[in-house]
């Protein structure tokens, strides 16, 4: 019997069993494609999930196969540069594309220890008070057969068969519009392609030609339509008659690596927990791409809910944690539906929306206005609500200068963390759960508190300096001492 299901090897599922096998549970991923797929959905990490990686040990990886750019407000297309002393310590954007993102946390959940299974299908699910029984295909035309969890994550898409099956609402609206994508040759100059480009993104900011390599090009365009089913690929022949349409030329594509299409249907799912079967990323909510918040937006669910689960199936979560997943991650998702509906009324064509958008531009040029709309796409300005207290309290921490080394450094086994500048605190009794990092030699000019108390998502769980005021804090997020 596994501790842990988890349907979907994307990012999202990837990150979701390495947070779980830090903690040492059975983890077992199926995901029903038999190999990786090469199409690139996203292009690049935002500041938040960039240090979700730093706090893991891995962003070094990911920086070896991806590009920084700096990082810079373009809330609807409208760019501005970034305002000065960003609370992270990277601000920029890291760019790399989806199936090498893939690809390094299929790596990090192996290394682990993650049972990973592709090609296996979920055609069925029924749960009771100890478990979850996960009904699987390998392959059409075989035999379900059954393997039993005492819990299963769904993080298979926007299409997901576990909320399907669960029956768990997912309003919102359908896709109004539908874009054409893929990374095709070209036979058109790539001079003569820039040019064309620029002109026609000066009224359709949804359309694209960017270049790879090798003639290659990454091309975005507007459909004449919605189909009927996204998940069928448009053809050769279809993106080039978009492309004469709205372009005045094909650039001569042909030779496609891939092709695919997408819409701006915006749909956040009405729960993510039913017994002990849980949602994550696509599956819990669709939103348009405006802003590449979509896996950024996945990674970090997993993130929230690992530690949770892991706790749980342990034994020594305190009464609502898991629940706290919910709560705390379906606001988050609520709000990033919310900017990018207002992003894509931005972008209209419109007379209402084109006025809208000259007044959001010149309260851009105020820095109050641009930070927090970057702070919001990099979701690095989220506070979870713990209730009142210090300004910190909900927040994550910055990866804060240590006098031996950086917080994040810290932070690599998934555990919660005590970073204590008064030098007399203890977390005796939850030693097991909580790492007791003391570093009072020169007071951190970045962290002007006595000590906080960090779950192991980074998210600041109590600010203080009394340990009878610690001693109330750690069992409402670590449980009863061992």
């Amino acid at each position: 019997m596994f501790d842990v299901i988890i349907v979907g090897g994307g990012p999202t599922g990837l990150l979701l069993a390495c947070e779980l096998r830090l903690h040492k549970l059975n983890v077992l991923v199926v995901e029903r494609d038999a190999e990786p797929t090469g199409i690139v959905r996203s292009l690049g990490l935002h500041v938040r999930s960039i240090e979700v990686l730093d706090q893991r040990g891995l962003l070094d990886r990911f920086l070896a196969h991806g590009k920084q750019y700096p990082l810079g407000g373009h809330f609807a297309g409208i760019g501005r540069p970034l305002p000065g002393k960003l609370d992270t310590a990277h601000s920029y954007i890291l760019g790399i594309p989806q199936p090498v993102t893939d690809r390094l946390l299929a790596e990090r959940a192996i290394e682990l220890g993650t049972d990973l299974r592709r090609g296996h299908e979920l055609v069925g699910l029924h749960q009771d008070e100890h478990g979850v029984t996960a009904e699987l295909a390998a392959g059409e035309g075989t035999e379900p057969h059954s393997i039993r969890s005492r819990y299963l994550v769904g993080c298979d898409g926007g299409r997901s068969t576990v909320r399907k099956l669960l029956g768990v609402d997912f309003p919102g609206e359908p896709a109004g519009t539908e874009w054409l994508l893929g990374e095709l040759a070209v036979t058109e100059d790539p001079a003569t392609i820039a040019t064309v480009v620029a002109e026609v993104r000066k009224t359709r900011l949804g359309f694209g030609a960017g270049p790879l390599e090798d003639r290659t090009y990454r091309i975005v365009v507007p459909a004449e339509g919605v189909s009927a089913d996204h998940s069928v690929p448009p053809t050769v022949e279809e993106l080039k008659q978009r492309l004469r349409a709205v372009a005045g030329t094909d650039f001569g594509v042909h030779s496609p690596r891939w092709l695919s299409r997408f819409g701006d249907a915006t749909r956040l799912a009405e729960r993510y927990r039913v017994g002990r079967v849980l949602l994550a990323g696509d599956a819990a909510h669709v939103h348009p791409p405006l802003g590449g918040q979509g896996l950024n937006l996945g990674i970090q669910d997993a993130f929230n809910l690992g530690w949770k689960l892991a706790a749980e199936v342990a034994g020594w979560a305190p009464e609502g944690l898991l629940d706290s997943y919910h709560t705390e991650r379906h606001p988050v998702a609520a709000d990033v539906l919310n900017n990018t509906r207002a992003q894509s009324e931005l972008i209209s064509l419109e007379p209402g929306p084109r006025a809208v958008r000259k007044l959001l531009e010149e309260l851009l040029d105020f820095e109050v206005v641009n930070r927090y709309l970057i702070e919001k796409i990099t979701a690095i300005g989220i506070r979870y609500d713990l209730g009142e207290g210090h300004d910190l309290l909900g927040r994550r921490l910055r990866n804060v200068r240590l006098k031996r080394g950086r917080l994040y450094e810290r932070m690599h086994g998934g555990r919660g963390l005590l970073l204590d500048q008064t030098g007399w605190l203890s977390v005796t009794g939850w030693a097991d759960r909580v790492d007791h990092v003391v570093d009072v030699a020169d007071v951190s000019e970045e962290l002007d508190v006595p000590a906080v108390l960090l779950r192991p998502d980074g998210h600041v769980a109590w600010v203080g300096q009394q340990q009878r005021e610690l001693l109330a804090a750690l069992p409402e997020w670590f449980g009863v001492p061992a």
